[in-house]
């Protein structure tokens, strides 16, 4: 995660191009983590709005930093209460 926010920071108006690989790296990794899909899916709108901002504003991703932090005010009040954090993986 710390390497997709830096190669963004590097290349703020190609990221898109130049951070693609991370972007899905990141995904990928957080994608199936039970805390991760409670966040996004109880702050699915802050989440959505803020993806919108950056594919509207790709060569100045900056101005999005407004979005970012309404997602992450809203990741902190998630009540994780009840969700497995290190889930035991299931035979398949």
């Amino acid at each position: 995660m710390e390497s997709y926010g830096q190669c963004v920071a590097a290349h703020p108006s190609t990221w898109q191009q130049h951070c693609q690989d991370l972007k899905m790296k990141v995904a990928q990794c957080t994608s199936s983590h039970p805390v991760i899909q409670k966040i996004r899916t109880d702050c699915s709108k802050e989440f959505t709005e803020f993806e919108r901002c950056l594919l509207e504003n790709q060569n100045s991703p900056t101005s999005c930093s407004a979005h970012v932090a309404r997602f992450l005010g809203c990741a902190e009040t998630v009540d994780l209460a009840g969700v497995a954090v290190n889930p035991v993986p299931q035979p398949s």
